[in-house]
């Protein structure tokens, strides 16, 4: 999966739409909590939970616009539900967060 760069901003494909700008920003908001939750699921290895989420914020992701999320959200998926190796799951979920942590509300300037 091809990543522009690792520090540049990802924006949504909704940020010039002044009615949906309000729930882009609250989705931005709230990633830093959803990577919390996926690293305390690899923390108590709960692979499970690790998978609702990353499903759950698969879906989510492209619905704000932030396609760029989906297949990061897809590998981990996968992984979680068809018993990859713990380190496979670990390496998917760096790569997710890390796409993760990049998003921001608003417009490329």
């Amino acid at each position: 999966m091809p990543i522009q760069s690792l520090s540049e901003p990802l924006y949504s494909d909704l940020g010039n739409d002044p009615d949906l700008a309000e729930i882009v920003e609250m989705f931005v908001d709230e990633m830093p909590d959803r990577i919390e939750s996926m690293l305390g699921c690899v923390d108590r290895s709960d692979w499970e939970g690790l998978g609702r989420i990353a499903h759950q914020l698969k879906g989510a992701a492209g619905s704000y616009g932030f396609g760029q999320i989906t297949p990061y959200a897809a590998q981990l998926e996968h992984d979680c539900r068809h018993d990859a190796s713990e380190e496979e799951m670990i390496n998917s979920f760096r790569e997710l967060a890390g796409v993760c942590r990049r998003i921001r509300s608003g417009a490329p300037q």
